[in-house]
């Protein structure tokens, strides 16, 4: 029976993904905590008003990793079994950067893993293809 799905399936709040990768100087450090909500159709992603940064980085350092997130979920999003319809309004609640370890690569990989994690808080059996 081909069952369709969508995704989310209901809000999931407070969804976190922290990429931390060491492989010499400098490593790989993203965290990010983010809000899914079911939306009318497609991904729309957005940085919360109220977006909590914990770590220093420039405005235009900012604004390329919030970027890479948004590529890493689409990315994983793109990605799910088919049949599944991918609805869904992404917000950015907080995100943690490292002086020296941070980079959008880094955060590319975190948000492909906060849509992982949300699929396991969602339907622990969906996986990606």
């Amino acid at each position: 029976m081909d069952q369709k799905t969508s995704f989310p399936p209901r809000p999931l709040r407070g969804v976190r993904a922290v990429y931390a990768r060491q492989a010499g100087c400098p490593s790989d450090f993203a965290d990010v905590t983010v809000d899914f909500e079911p939306w009318e159709e497609g991904v729309a992603f957005e940085p919360a008003a109220d977006l909590a940064i914990r770590g220093d980085a420039t405005p235009e350092e900012l604004a390329e990793f919030q970027a890479a997130v948004a590529d890493g979920l689409r990315e994983e999003l793109a990605a799910l079994e088919t049949g599944t319809t991918v609805a869904v309004a992404v917000v950015l609640r907080a995100m943690a950067i490292h002086a020296v370890d941070s980079h959008p690569r880094a955060f590319h990989h975190a948000g492909r893993l906060v849509v992982r994690n949300a699929l396991s808080l969602a339907r622990p059996a969906a996986k990606p293809k």
